[in-house]
């Protein structure tokens, strides 16, 4: 795929050759390929449209998953969420060994492989937080804890330059992906101050449906804040702020 590198920013067809703007900025390439009627109905055309369905229902899955965390990706997100989640629920999605190829699955997957996903590479909570945490989830109560012992911002914490406070934020999310429905839970600490005073234990409960027969997710993130004449603004727009999977467990 070419990209374009002239002062003239086109979209749209001309002769034979699409101009569009992705991400990345303007590009080129040739219209063409097989049609899409022949994609659906060709015998020869078999494994595109299982490995179509069965992305299909990875995306489905992931923008479902996405916004149940929809109130903390708006502060934890960098641009390329979208195709990283989608990808990693691809390889959930073959790794169901129930169903046949095309017929594969989010539920009869392995869930769990998204444990340890980052929802923002742009700031990891896996480089931004040193403090030890732990992370319990009782499905037949539907509590989920995150508990992070006393510790000393100043060592424990990689933050942003200009960064002067911080909070550490959780949830647990209950998603039903057959029914496409969700329960989710939020809780966040105090705003705490970047320094080398030690902070008090936290922990942080959120709860979702007891005896839930869903897959559970629980998140945990640090957001950054600069503190100006008494007044708490998130640092660039929250480009640093870090929110990962902690803890995934399918029904």
């Amino acid at each position: 795929m070419a990209r374009q590198s002239g002062i003239f920013p086109i979209e749209g067809t001309l002769g034979g050759v699409t101009f569009f703007k992705s991400g990345d900025g303007f590009q080129v390439r040739l219209k063409g390929g097989v049609s899409g009627n022949r994609i659906a109905t060709d015998p020869a055309f078999v494994r595109t449209r299982e490995n179509g369905a069965e992305f299909g229902r990875a995306g489905k899955a992931g923008k479902l998953l996405r916004t149940a965390l929809r109130s903390l990706l708006q502060n934890a997100s960098d641009r390329l969420l979208t195709s990283r989640l989608t990808k990693e629920m691809v390889k959930v999605v073959k790794a169901d060994a129930t169903n046949v190829r095309g017929m594969r699955n989010v539920i009869d997957g392995e869930i769990e492989l998204l444990q340890g996903f980052e929802f923002n590479n742009d700031g990891k909570l896996s480089t931004s937080l040193y403090a030890p945490y732990g992370v319990t989830l009782t499905r037949a109560t539907g509590q989920a804890t995150v508990d992070v012992p006393a510790f000393v911002p100043g060592n424990m914490i990689a933050a942003p330059a200009g960064a002067t406070h911080f909070k550490v934020v959780a949830a647990a999310a209950e998603v039903d992906f057959e029914g496409n429905t969700y329960v989710v839970d939020t809780k966040e600490t105090a705003m705490l101050p970047l320094d080398n005073m030690p902070t008090a234990p936290i922990s942080l409960e959120s709860t979702v449906s007891p005896g839930s027969v869903h897959p559970l997710f629980v998140v945990a993130g640090i957001e950054f804040y600069q503190s100006v004449n008494g007044e708490f603004y998130s640092l660039n727009n929250g480009a640093f702020n870090a929110l990962a999977l902690v803890k995934v467990e399918a029904v």
